[in-house]
C-alpha cells in the first residue's frame, strides 16, 4: 500500500477506552473542548517560529501566523485551524492515533468515576484533543507540514468508534485544520457570540491573534493577542493568570499559586511561575518532561527547558521570557551559559520564596499543607542536590511528630516547644508512619514528654546525611549512638535509668558471646521503659533503615552490625539473667534479638528457627509443661 492510499486503523486499546469517557462526556464543562484545540493550535504556531529561525522558508513566503475558528449551521461543522507548523502523515497517526508515549495506562488506573476529579486528569496526561468527541460525532483533519510538498497533505478522520481514516491529499496551505460534525443537541457551539464568549473565557491571553468572522464577512481578532506575561501585574486579574496556566498546562483546575516578576541588570527576564494545586501522574519518572516555557524576547524556544529549573521544582509550570540570550538558542548553549545559571539561580529563589509565603502566613497555612501532601517528597530532594539554598529548604520541610493530633509541623515549630534542657532536634526513620509511632525507640522520649519527629519518606534517610543542623541545634537519629538524655524533660524520666549493676554486665557479655557474629555489642539501655530490648546502629554507621532501602535498591551497603540493647527493669530480661547459661539461654537470646529485628522493620534470616524457638520457649514456660 502507498502511502497515498486511504487507510483504515484501529485505535491503541487505551484510545478506544479514552474515547468512550470523552463521548460521555468525561468533562463537566463540554466547553473546554475549545480550549484544549485553541491551545493545540497556538503550539504549532510556536514551533513554526522557532523553527523558522534557523529555516525561513518554512514560512513559505507567509510569516503572518493567526488562528481561526469558524462555525458553520447549515453544515453543522465548527472549525479550529492554524498555519502554524503542521504535521506529516507519519505524526498525525503517531500523534493522534496512539498515546501510549503519554501514560494512556496509568491515566486509567488513576480514574475514580467521579466525574469532576477525573476531568482534573486529561490535562494531566495530554489528551485533551479527543474532547473534540464530547460534542462533536465525527472530527475530520487536514494538515501538511511546513516546507512539505502540496501533495503531501494528510487527512485523518474519525466517529471515535474504535477506527480513523488516514489518506494523502493536496493541500496548498501549510498548518492544520480540525472540523468538528457536531451532534445533535450541541447547537449552543453554532452559535458565534457563545464560541467568541467562550475564546474570551479561556483563551484570551493566546499571544497569537484568534480570528472570527464578522455577520458583514470581514474578520475580526476575539482575543487580545498579546503575552500576558509580559503585561503589568497590575493590569492582569486573578482570572486571567488562571486560565493562562489551565491554557498552557492543559490543567482542569486552577493552580495552587503563581509568582510573575521582571527581573532588570546584568540579566533581564520575565518569569510568570505556577505550583499546580496537584502532582502530574509522572511526577517520579526520571525522563518525563519539564514545565517551563523558554521565551527570548517574546519569541518561542522551547517548552521543556530543564535548565531553568532545578529537578526538585520539576512540579512547577510556566514561562521564562529571557532579553540577552540568542534567538537560535540550543540546549547545548544552555547547559554551558552563565545567563541561563544566573536565571536559574534567580527563579529558584524566586519560587522557594513563594512557597515560604505560603508557609509562614498564617492565612495561607492550609493551602501550604496542601502543597506539601502533594509536592513535599520531591521539595526534599533539593536538601541533597542544592546546597546553596539548603537553609531556605530546611525551613519549608514538614514531618510528623509524636504529637499525633497535630498536621505536620515545620523545624521551626519543633525548635519552638522543645522540651526544658533540650539542645537537640530528635528524629526516628521507619517504613511506615504506624511502625514509627510504636517503635521501642521512642519510650523514653514519652516518659520525659520529648517530641520526636516521625520520617517515613524512603528520601528521609538520605535528606538527614545532609540536613544536620537547624537554627544551631543538631538533628539527632534516638536509633543511633549512645542516648544522654540527663537533665532534659520531665524528671521522672530519671527513674528509668538504669543502674551500672554487676549483674547487668554479666549478663550483656553472656548475651554478646551466645550472639556471636549478629551484633556489635550488646549492653544496658537508657532508651526503653517497656520493651525489653532494641537494635540501634553505632554513632558513625549506617541507620538499619537505611541500609535495608539500598539492598532493596540493588546496591551494595555495608553490612555494619547492630549494637543490641536491653532494658534491666523489663521482667523477661531479668528471667534471662538468672538464668545458667546453656540452650534455653543461647535461645532467649537469640529470640530478644529477632523480636527486636522485627520492631526494627527488619525481616529474619532464619524465620523458621524463630517460630521454633518461640515455641520451644512457650512450652518450658506453660504449666502443662
Amino acid at each position: 500500500m502507498t502511502a497515498a492510499e486511504k487507510q483504515t486503523m484501529g485505535f491503541q486499546t487505551e484510545v478506544r477506552q479514552l474515547l468512550n469517557l470523552m463521548i460521555h462526556s468525561l468533562y463537566s464543562e463540554k466547553e473546554i473542548f475549545l480550549r484544549e484545540l485553541i491551545s493545540n493550535a497556538s503550539d504549532a504556531a510556536d514551533k513554526l517560529r522557532f523553527e523558522a529561525l534557523k529555516n525561513d522558508s518554512l514560512y513559505e513566503g507567509d510569516s503572518a501566523i493567526s488562528l481561526r475558528v469558524d462555525v458553520d449551521r447549515e453544515a453543522r461543522t465548527l472549525t479550529v485551524s492554524d498555519n502554524g507548523i503542521g504535521m506529516s502523515r507519519d505524526e498525525v497517526i503517531h500523534n493522534i492515533g496512539t498515546i501510549a508515549h503519554s501514560g494512556t495506562k496509568r491515566f486509567f488506573e488513576r480514574l475514580t468515576g467521579d466525574e469532576a476529579r477525573d476531568a482534573r486528569l486529561i490535562g494531566q496526561f495530554g489528551v485533551g484533543f479527543y474532547s473534540a468527541f464530547m460534542v462533536a460525532d465525527r472530527v475530520t483533519l487536514q494538515t501538511r507540514r511546513a516546507g512539505a510538498p502540496a501533495d503531501e497533505g494528510v487527512m485523518w478522520e474519525s466517529t471515535g468508534e474504535g477506527e480513523y481514516t488516514v489518506e494523502n491529499v493536496h493541500r496548498p496551505e501549510r498548518g492544520t485544520i480540525v472540523t468538528l460534525h457536531l451532534r445533535e443537541g450541541e447547537d449552543e457551539f453554532l452559535d458565534a457570540w457563545r464560541v467568541r464568549s467562550i475564546i474570551h473565557k479561556y483563551s484570551d491571553h493566546i499571544a497569537w491573534p484568534i480570528l472570527m468572522r464578522k455577520e458583514d464577512g470581514g474578520d475580526e481578532t476575539v482575543n487580545k493577542a498579546s503575552a500576558l506575561w509580559a503585561r503589568p501585574r497590575n493590569e492582569i486579574t486573578e482570572l486571567e493568570y488562571d486560565e493562562f496556566y489551565k491554557q498552557t498546562t492543559h490543567d482542569y483546575e486552577a493552580p495552587l499559586a503563581h509568582i510573575h516578576s521582571r527581573v532588570e541588570g546584568k540579566q533581564e527576564y520575565i518569569a510568570l511561575l505556577y505550583v499546580p494545586r496537584h502532582a502530574p501522574f509522572d511526577l517520579y519518572d526520571r525522563e518525563r518532561r519539564y514545565g517551563i516555557k523558554l521565551y527570548v524576547r517574546r519569541v518561542f524556544i522551547m517548552d521543556d527547558a530543564e535548565q531553568l529549573m532545578p529537578a526538585y521544582l520539576r512540579f512547577v509550570r510556566g514561562v521564562i521570557d529571557a532579553a540577552d540570550l540568542p534567538l537560535n538558542v540550543s540546549r547545548e548553549i544552555l547547559q554551558s551559559s552563565r545567563d541561563i545559571d544566573a536565571i536559574r539561580a534567580g527563579a529558584t529563589r524566586r519560587v522557594l520564596d513563594l512557597l515560604a509565603e505560603l508557609a509562614d502566613s498564617e492565612t495561607e497555612k492550609d493551602k501550604y499543607q496542601e502543597f506539601w501532601g502533594e509536592f513535599g517528597t520531591v521539595l526534599k530532594e533539593g536538601v541533597i542536590e542544592d546546597q546553596a539554598n539548603r537553609e531556605r529548604l530546611a525551613k519549608l520541610m514538614r514531618w510528623s511528630s509524636t504529637r499525633s493530633d497535630e498536621p505536620k509541623i515545620s523545624l521551626a515549630e519543633y525548635v519552638a516547644r522543645m522540651a526544658p534542657g533540650q539542645n537537640q532536634i530528635y528524629y526516628l526513620t521507619a517504613e511506615s508512619l504506624g511502625a514509627a509511632r510504636n517503635s521501642p525507640h521512642l519510650e523514653v522520649f514519652r516518659s520525659r514528654g520529648i517530641e520526636v519527629l516521625l520520617l517515613t519518606d524512603r528520601i528521609d534517610e538520605w535528606v538527614m546525611t545532609h540536613l544536620t543542623e537547624f537554627d544551631g541545634k543538631p538533628l539527632r537519629s534516638v536509633a543511633k549512638g549512645d542516648l544522654d538524655l540527663k537533665g532534659v524533660g520531665n524528671e521522672a524520666g530519671e527513674a528509668v535509668t538504669p543502674p551500672e549493676a554487676p549483674e547487668m554486665k554479666e549478663l550483656t557479655a553472656r548475651m554478646a558471646r551466645a550472639l556471636g557474629e549478629r551484633v556489635k555489642e550488646v549492653r544496658v539501655s537508657t532508651r526503653l521503659t517497656d520493651s525489653p530490648a532494641c537494635l540501634v546502629a553505632g554513632e558513625h554507621d549506617l541507620g538499619m533503615h537505611l541500609e535495608r532501602l539500598l539492598k532493596a535498591a540493588g546496591q551494595k551497603a555495608p553490612g555494619t552490625k547492630p549494637i543490641l540493647e536491653v532494658n534491666p527493669h523489663h521482667p523477661l530480661i531479668r528471667r534471662l539473667a538468672a538464668e545458667a547459661e546453656g540452650r534455653r539461654f543461647e535461645d532467649w537470646s537469640q529470640l530478644l534479638f529477632d523480636q527486636a529485628l522485627l520492631a526494627e522493620g527488619g525481616t529474619l534470616e532464619d524465620g523458621a528457627g524463630y517460630v521454633r524457638r518461640l515455641n520451644e520457649l512457650l512450652l518450658a514456660l506453660s504449666p502443662a509443661s
